[in-house]
């Protein structure tokens, strides 16, 4: 006889999975999902609380576009919230008020162009509402045209080409990068448009493999894991170490996991030396506990971020397993994730990242980024 915890365990359950799902699609058993589930539901009931009056979510003492899209995105996606309530029409009104006419969402004299649409673009589409169509293909384009290539009289042979920054006049970083080809991934571009194209060159470039990336940076490397930029003789947030006999950018997790979900929005063979080089590195370095290949005492900083990138380039991948590169042991990354994200979390729902860098001391930027890695993590393969 099935009991009525069973019963409502079951209901807690299917009300977290998306429309037509069902819980025999997601590989995670039936306690780690009701947790995940009761995490979500913490979140979102500390970000609805903290909404301010314009709609938006605060940083920096106000109301702030890209933190508001983030977490927007979290209430689009929650079957218990979704497009339609309160809470998420607010948000995306929000949104919706900074449309401008060149198709871009963002601030004007803000910067962050780049940054601002993305996210935005990626909320929109998420509420697969058609009366946002138009909005979605103009900001689409306006991504593509900011885009560094020959139209900014950077060519092919350039460490600029193909990159993106957080407006027309920064310089290019694989972050940056990596968000716009998730916007227009998200939002339905097809993998043959030439802007995944241009943007591999960029991202190749950030990856430390000799084999396959041009520029002096790379020379000599092995590793296959991605730093932050190829620009200016190249930079990495995680600084350099020793391999062999002299110093290298040291690639990292956030930007490795970045560039390894780019290469497979962008369609590369499974059996590509790139691929297949991020993927060891990968096995190499798993962790959840930090940030991986962070130095010493930076190895937390921009934690929650890949938390984010972890969860959307393994849900990318498609493999349920990850084996540890040096035991073997097998890392069921679903469930490790939402079981870490749930360790961490507050007991007002929220999450914060105590080493505050990259903004995340900010708890409604944080919050967002680890339901948003919970609703991936729990979110059938076949439907992402």
């Amino acid at each position: 006889m099935i009991q009525p915890k069973t019963i409502r365990l079951t209901v807690v359950l299917l009300a977290t999975l998306p429309a037509g799902a069902t819980a025999q699609h997601v590989p995670l058993d039936l306690a780690t999902r009701t947790a995940a589930h009761e995490s979500v539901l913490g979140a979102l009931k500390y970000l609805e609380a903290s909404q301010h009056v314009s709609g938006g979510w605060e940083a920096f003492g106000q109301p702030h576009l890209g933190v508001t899209a983030l977490v927007a995105k979290c209430f689009v996606q929650d079957s218990q919230y979704g497009p339609k309530h309160p809470t998420t029409k607010r948000a995306l009104a929000f949104l919706l008020k900074r449309v401008q006419p060149d198709g871009g969402i963002y601030v004007p004299d803000e910067g962050l162009r780049n940054y601002y649409t993305s996210v935005a673009l990626m909320a929109l589409a998420s509420t697969n509402d058609p009366t946002h169509a138009k909005t979605i293909k103009k900001a689409q384009n306006f991504l593509k045209k900011l885009q560094w290539d020959s139209g900014e009289g950077y060519e092919r042979d350039s460490p600029w080409y193909g990159g993106q920054g957080y407006g027309r006049h920064k310089r290019p970083d694989l972050s940056n990068t990596q968000m716009m080809l998730e916007a227009l991934h998200q939002s339905g571009l097809p993998p043959e448009d030439p802007a995944y194209q241009k943007a591999m060159v960029f991202i190749t470039r950030c990856q430390m493999l000799d084999k396959t990336n041009d520029q002096p940076l790379a020379k000599g490397a092995t590793g296959g894991g991605f730093i932050y930029t190829p620009v200016n003789d190249g930079e990495s947030k995680a600084g350099t170490e020793i391999t062999g006999d002299k110093p290298r950018l040291r690639s990292y997790g956030s930007m490795t996991y970045a560039g390894f979900k780019s290469m497979l929005y962008a369609n590369l063979a499974a059996d590509d030396p790139r691929v297949t080089a991020a993927i060891d590195w990968i096995q190499r370095h798993y962790t959840l506990d930090h940030n991986p290949n962070m130095p010493g005492e930076h190895a937390k900083q921009g934690l929650y971020y890949y938390y984010h990138l972890f969860a959307r380039a393994m849900q990318a991948w498609g493999q349920e397993v990850i084996r540890d590169g040096t035991t073997n042991a097998p890392h069921y990354w679903r469930a490790e994730l939402c079981e870490k994200l749930r360790t961490l979390q507050k007991n007002d729902g929220s999450w914060v990242n105590e080493t505050d860098r990259w903004y995340e001391g900010n708890p409604h930027l944080v919050t967002a980024y680890a339901v948003l890695a919970i609703q991936t993590a729990i979110t059938p393969p076949a439907q992402n």
